[in-house]
C-alpha cells in the first residue's frame, strides 16, 4: 500500500470521509504535512484512535447510536460519530440525568472502566421528592440493600446529605438507574440526578452541552 493510500485510510478511520474521497482530498492538495503535522484544510488532524472525550451531558438526550429523538452523539462533531474504531459511551446516563458522560474509541479501555472488576466510583448530586429520613446512609452504605428484580445486594456506597431534600451519592458500580432504584427502595423519589465525578475525574467548568478532549495525563489517570 502506497503512502498516499494508507493516509487516506488513516483519515477515513477519523471520520472525515471514505477512502476514496481522502484519495481525492490528498490529490487535490487539502491534506499537507507529515508525521505528525499533517493538516486537513489547514487545521490539525482530530485525535488519534484512543481519544477520550468528557461531555457535560444535559437532560433530554439519550446515550444510544440508534434511539430515536435527540442523542448525545448529536453534541459531538460529525466526524466523531463516523470514527472507525467507533467511538461509545462509557456507560450510561438514562436520559433525564445530567452531568460528567465519557466517550472513547478505545475498546480495551472501555471495557476495563465499565467492568465491575474495577471498582470505578461515581459522585452523583440527587434531589429528593421527599425530606431524607436519617436512615438511608446506613442502608446504603450496608451492603445489604437488594434492588427490585435482582438477588445479588448492592455493594456499599456513601450517602453525604446536603440539604432536607438533597444528597451525594458515590458509588463503585453501575447498575441500570441504580442511583433511583437505591432511594426508591429507600421509600424516596428522585427528582433530578446530576453525575459530577467519575473516578479521578471531575466536571469542572463545562457548561451543559459542552465537551472537551482529556489530555494524555487524565487519560493516564483512567487507565490506572
Amino acid at each position: 500500500m502506497n503512502d498516499t493510500r494508507k493516509l487516506a485510510k488513516y483519515l477515513a478511520g477519523l471520520g472525515y470521509g471514505s477512502r476514496k474521497e481522502m484519495e481525492a482530498a490528498i490529490a487535490r492538495g487539502r491534506v499537507k504535512g507529515w508525521g505528525e503535522d499533517v493538516r486537513f484544510d489547514g487545521e490539525p488532524l482530530d485525535p488519534a484512535p484512543g481519544m477520550v472525550v468528557m461531555m457535560h451531558k444535559p437532560a433530554g438526550f439519550t446515550c444510544s447510536h440508534a434511539d430515536q429523538g435527540r442523542l448525545v452523539y448529536d453534541l459531538l462533531p460529525p466526524r466523531y460519530v463516523k470514527r472507525d474504531p467507533k467511538l461509545s459511551s462509557i456507560g450510561r446516563l438514562d436520559a433525564e440525568t445530567t452531568g460528567l458522560l465519557l466517550f472513547t474509541d478505545d475498546g480495551a479501555l472501555l471495557h476495563r472502566l465499565i467492568s465491575p472488576k474495577s471498582q470505578m466510583t461515581k459522585v452523583y448530586e440527587a434531589r429528593l421528592a421527599r425530606p431524607l429520613e436519617g436512615h438511608e446512609a446506613t442502608l446504603f452504605a450496608s451492603g445489604t440493600l437488594t434492588l427490585r428484580g435482582e438477588d445479588k445486594p448492592c455493594l456499599p456506597a456513601m450517602l453525604e446529605v446536603t440539604g432536607e431534600r438533597s444528597a451525594r451519592l458515590t458509588l463503585t458500580e453501575g447498575r441500570y438507574h441504580q442511583v433511583r432504584r437505591m432511594f426508591a427502595a429507600a421509600g424516596n423519589h428522585v427528582e433530578a440526578l446530576h453525575r459530577s465525578a467519575f473516578g479521578p475525574l471531575q466536571l469542572g467548568a463545562l457548561a451543559p452541552g459542552e465537551w472537551r478532549l482529556l489530555t494524555p495525563g487524565e487519560v493516564s489517570l483512567l487507565s490506572g
